[in-house]
């Protein structure tokens, strides 16, 4: 599933690190998450997108291309 995490996160200027603590998990599933390694649970989904001020929709694609 491709995402836009890594942008958002950036555009709100914080890290890896701190939107992992807001969300609860580690900063290596943050990354991994945003390097498309990882697919988060449907309530990790609503955090991320919470924290990052957007909607789960506009923070996750489906990816067509065999993932």
């Amino acid at each position: 599933m491709e995402n836009s995490i890594r942008e958002r996160r950036k555009e709100k200027g914080i890290s890896q690190e701190e939107l992992a603590g807001k969300c609860g998990v580690s900063r290596q599933t943050v990354n991994a998450i945003e390097n498309n390694k990882y697919d988060p649970t449907l309530a990790l989904a609503f955090h991320l997108a919470q924290e990052l001020g957007t909607t789960v929709d506009g923070l996750f694609k489906p990816g067509w291309g065999g993932k």
